[in-house]
């Protein structure tokens, strides 16, 4: 199926990755959203599991091998074009993630990758919804009694 114009949208998965009080920020290097930053992630393939796509896309795009901790958004992505059609449509899935090895660096497709202060998410042009979700997985993250179901 084509990415842009789709008869149904398309099931995307994402990592936020935190380190004490930063996250991971991959530069998009293709569109949708060229030049913005947000998570590391793309999209699931067929028969894969949502786990293991968060783990292979962290793999393919910052060079990590990660662990998936808990949901954390479940949101939809509409993009329409000029004339007012749909050209991109997803669904997206965001973990919080543990590093499990690695060191980061850009790979497939983002142009660049760094570790972000939290206090310093404002400054950076990030894709529409990205601060929230992020805040929302340091709220998470931060909860001691909070309960996380992990898989893979």
């Amino acid at each position: 199926m084509n990415r842009r114009y789709p008869d149904r949208p398309l099931t995307g998965v994402g990592a936020i990755i935190l380190r004490e009080r930063e996250v991971l920020l991959v530069k998009r290097g293709h569109a949708p959203s060229a030049g913005k930053w947000s998570i590391p992630g793309g999209l699931v393939e067929l028969g894969e599991s949502l786990q293991g796509a968060v783990c292979r896309e962290v793999l393919e795009e910052v060079g990590l091998e990660v662990r998936t901790i808990d949901l954390v958004a479940a949101l939809d992505r509409v993009i329409l074009d000029r004339e007012g059609r749909i050209e991109y449509h997803y669904i997206l899935l965001d973990f919080l993630c543990e590093i499990v090895s690695g060191s980061p660096g850009a790979g497939s497709d983002a142009e660049e990758c760094r570790f972000v202060p939290l206090d310093d998410l404002s400054r950076y042009d990030m894709t529409t919804g990205t601060e929230d979700v992020i805040r929302s997985a340091w709220q998470k993250a931060s909860d001691p009694h909070k309960v996380y179901c992990a898989g893979k």
